[in-house]
């Protein structure tokens, strides 16, 4: 590898990290949050939801399988769960340079650079995410010598608008009709509703889907504050009031509690990992999960009608709504993964079920 510029990484409490440039050579800013698993960095890098974010990996080493080839299936990326790199910047401790596996095209920092992502390696990361846990997610910026930046809150922009598509798109030929609300989608959501007879209909996160002809609505995973989907939300309102089967993920189920009536914040550092637990209310069963967000349910305003379905067994918040009487449910957290364990993947068959029983008492 050619000799690295040197580089750093200012936090807004002017906390300041010396090291090296193994991306794209450009300074830039936004908010620094962690996360701690070990593989799969090319699914979370091209996760929509980190728009905006400079994101810290706690494992040590990144990079030793590189990137994988960049095929398409369906209109689908094979192994990347967008089409584009949506980080502003990464942060690792010691990147590796030479990688080795059946499926890599090209090395992480050539990724990167493609992209215009800048990374840098040789940093304490252990000791940077002890600081984002204490006084949690901060701004931040990637500084590189003669080019300074001011610093960026992604949150204060409606960042589900950039991530989002911008116009409607269809997918596959199944026998059940979704309606997938897109406020910034991972790909492997959009293989599980196919690989479950669906056609997938995807709208962008603002679009009236009220005239559409669908058996059910999916809202999809994004970035920043749900409070910024006012749009979103009175579309789910309107679509509730045909009873018609609805499931979210992530952000989704932050929006589909707005619409309930509930109301979301913002936590100290977020979920950002493979190995959250979490349990099914009512029962002593525990699952597994990947999850990536920064805001959550605020339990306690949940209308009557509506009941907890999951909790976080770490901190006790809130992973998942349902509607007591009504086809309607969502998660915190990913079923489809990618990366990640796929314990809860069958809530899809649970969602797709009720897409069957709705249509038959609808005959």
């Amino acid at each position: 590898m050619t000799k690295a510029r040197k580089v750093s990484l200012v936090l807004e409490d002017g906390t300041r990290f010396e090291g090296k440039s193994f991306g794209y050579d450009q300074s830039v800013a936004g908010e620094v949050v962690f996360y701690t698993a070990m593989t799969g960095y090319p699914e979370s890098l091209t996760d929509p939801s980190y728009t905006g974010q400079i994101l810290v990996s706690t494992y040590p080493m990144i990079g030793n399988y590189g990137v994988p080839t960049d095929l398409q299936k369906e209109g689908i990326h094979t192994h990347y769960e967008s089409h584009k790199v949506h980080i502003s910047g990464l942060i690792i401790s010691d990147y590796s340079s030479e990688y080795s596996h059946w499926n890599a095209m090209k090395s992480l920092g050539d990724w990167l650079k493609e992209w215009q992502v800048p990374g840098l390696y040789d940093i304490d990361t252990r000791a940077l995410t002890k600081i984002l846990r204490v006084k949690g997610s901060m701004l931040g910026k990637i500084e590189f010598e003669d080019e300074p930046i001011e610093l960026y809150d992604p949150n204060k922009e409606n960042l589900v608008a950039l991530a989002s598509i911008k116009e409607k798109e269809v997918y596959g030929n199944g026998e059940h009709k979704v309606v997938l609300v897109d406020c910034g989608v991972k790909n492997n959501i959009i293989r599980c509703l196919l690989d479950r007879n669906a056609t997938v209909i995807r709208v962008p996160w603002d679009y009236d889907f009220s005239n559409e002809d669908y058996d059910g609505i999916f809202i999809s995973n994004g970035p920043g504050d749900p409070a910024r989907c006012e749009t979103t939300v009175a579309n789910i309102q309107k679509a509730m009031r045909t009873d018609k089967p609805i499931m979210g993920i992530c952000l989704g189920n932050q929006l589909l509690a707005r619409a309930a009536g509930a109301e979301t914040y913002k936590l100290k550092f977020g979920h950002r990992s493979h190995n959250q637990p979490v349990l099914l209310t009512g029962t002593d069963r525990c699952f597994i999960t990947s999850q990536n967000h920064g805001y959550a349910i605020s339990q306690e305003t949940l209308p009557e009608d509506w009941e907890a379905l999951f909790v976080n067994v770490n901190d006790k918040t809130n992973e998942g709504i349902r509607h007591k009487t009504k086809p309607f449910f969502s998660t915190q957290f990913h079923p489809e993964a990618s990366s990640g364990p796929v314990d809860t993947e069958y809530l899809f068959d649970e969602f797709i079920q009720n897409i069957v029983e709705f249509k038959q008492k609808a005959q």
